[in-house]
């Protein structure tokens, strides 16, 4: 359409070796990715928008509609910590309070037997060896039934072997694993219809609590979808953002420590060490050309890096 605008259906179908049908079909597909408008000088046609316009602008819709999404989980994280830790105080009929690791180990056993058809799962921070191990026969027997395992691990996990290794291992059993600079609370859902959670977030060692209460499982299941949707497939490369040259764990931490937390904090909620923290920041200082952390802030925030 580019290289000969006048062409109707009939011509284009006849330069491309296919039939009409599969033509307009073609066009309903370019119209709704908006590279295709009505011709205001050929009535009944259609033209070609330039590419670099139209994708241009298709980017930019999607990095608002990711942008919104990222602030509605940063929305939703902080509602739902509220939620389990008012929860956590007390046992009701839809919850229950697991101390300790083999309670926590036992009740995952029973919940992954019991699991019929998905199982979410949302792993912040560093995985330690032994507790890949216990999850991985529960692991094996709910994918062998034919169970979807959705898991979320931070882009930090990528560089730990074991946890790279046991991701692999999900993905070739059927598995699927993405990860994000940031994800949510350590969470795991069973069917929609049970999930656990730690007592305190900084140490899921010390307890969980077992919830089958639908307001709160609503809310860890919004939370999670939100990450999800927003995350990159185990085995995507992370590109740097063209218009910035910051990776995703780089614009999080300018993010993070724009507003107002420490190094440990920052490193904390993205999964690494304060020193890679400090990496991080004396690259983007230099790409900044910048000789302070407050003069990198106010020149990222004048280039619409924040």
């Amino acid at each position: 359409m580019l290289d000969h605008p006048s062409y109707g259906v009939d011509e284009i179908a006849a330069h491309c070796g296919q039939t009409a049908v599969q033509v307009h079909d073609h066009l309903e597909e370019l119209a709704r990715l908006t590279l295709v408008r009505v011709s205001a000088e050929r009535p009944g046609q259609l033209r070609a928008i330039s590419p670099d316009i139209a994708l241009t602008d298709a980017l930019a819709r999607q990095e608002a509609e990711i942008a919104d999404r990222q602030a509605k989980l940063a929305a939703s994280r902080a509602a739902v910590t509220r939620m389990v830790a008012e929860r956590a105080e007390h046992r009701t009929t839809h919850g229950e309070r697991l101390l300790g690791m083999d309670a926590i180990q036992a009740r995952l056993e029973r919940m992954g037997h019991s699991a019929t058809t998905e199982a979410l799962g949302s792993q912040p921070g560093n995985q330690r060896p032994e507790d890949l191990a216990a999850g991985r026969l529960t692991d094996a027997a709910a994918l062998s039934r034919g169970i979807t395992l959705r898991t979320l691990y931070q882009d930090s996990t990528r560089n730990q072997p074991h946890v790279a290794t046991y991701a692999h291992w999900l993905l070739s059993r059927g598995g699927e694993v993405r990860t994000a600079a940031t994800i949510p609370p350590r969470m795991v859902i069973i069917d929609r219809s049970q999930a656990l959670v730690p007592i305190d977030p900084a140490d899921n060692r010390k307890g969980a609590l077992y919830v089958t209460e639908p307001g709160i499982l609503a809310a860890l299941l919004d939370l999670f979808e939100q990450a999800w949707h927003t995350a990159v497939p185990l085995g995507a490369t992370h590109t740097e953002d063209p218009r910035t040259g910051l990776t995703a764990t780089e614009r999080e931490l300018l993010r993070l420590l724009g507003s107002g937390l420490t190094d440990d904090a920052a490193g904390q909620r993205l999964g690494i060490s304060s020193r890679t923290v400090g990496r991080h920041m004396s690259s983007i200082m230099e790409r900044l050309d910048a000789s302070s952390r407050f003069e990198a802030g106010i020149k990222a925030a004048h280039r619409g890096w924040l």
